[in-house]
This record gives structure tokens, sequence and C-alpha cells, in this order.
């Protein structure tokens, strides 16, 4: 198991050397090209799913354990980046639009243009253009 805020790249060398493996037989027995296998030791490159499907089969260990260590790793950078911080919070929350019955100027229950339709149609009402609705 993974100590706190270990990077994948930290637990790839310690797999290394527990195993006592180099870089260039990994490279070799993953086939991924020793220069990847240097930039993901050295913690240059992200680990790609297709990296990643590699280790663990490689290792015996699930693709999902690589994973969150990169999600981890990449979250904790995330959260130390000053310029990043600053604009997150500038950024308020989405907040949830009313119900369309609660809208100021939005009749409750039937439409004017329903209201105005049935009033035409009863004899003696008052004509459509001077009927009131109610809010």
């Amino acid at each position: 198991m993974p100590k706190p805020n270990q990077t994948p790249a930290d637990v790839l060398k310690s797999l290394l050397g527990k195993y006592k493996i180099s870089n260039m037989s990994l490279s070799k027995q993953i086939n991924l090209s020793p220069s990847m296998v240097n930039q993901l030791v050295s913690g240059q490159s992200r680990f790609t799913v297709p990296a990643v499907l590699r280790l663990s089969k490689f290792f015996g260990t699930s693709p999902a354990f690589w994973l969150d260590l990169q999600r981890k790793t990449l979250l904790a950078e995330a959260n130390s980046d000053k310029k990043l911080q600053g604009i997150l919070k500038r950024i308020s929350k989405v907040k949830k639009p009313e119900a369309a019955g609660n809208k100021p100027g939005v009749a409750k229950g039937k439409s004017l243009s329903v209201k105005r339709k049935k009033a035409a149609k009863v004899p003696g009402s008052k004509p459509a253009s001077r009927l009131k609705v109610k809010k």
C-alpha cells in the first residue's frame, strides 16, 4: 500500500527496487520505450492508460491503483498552483433556477391567452383586452 502523498513514480521506483528490475528490463517486458519508462520513473511524464494497463498486468495490481495515484498527484499539483487557486476563488457556484410558479411576472395556473379566449366566448363578458388577470 502506498504511503500518503506518494506519486505513481515513487511507487514504480519502489517496485523496481523491490523486484530488482532495471528500467531497461521493465521496458522490454512491458513493451514500452526505454525513454518512456525513464520518464515515468523520474516523474517527468504522466501515467497514461496504456502504460497503466501494462504496469498493472506486470506487477499484479489493478489499473485503478495506478490511476488513483495519478489522480491524487494531479489534484495535489492543482491545489498548490497559486494562479489556479486565485481563479477558483473568483468563481461562484451556480444557483438552481426557481420553479416556474415562483418566478416574478409568471401567472400561476392558466396562461393569459387561455383566459382571454374563454372570456371572449362568454356572452355579456368584458372584452378580452380589458380582462384583468390575478397574479
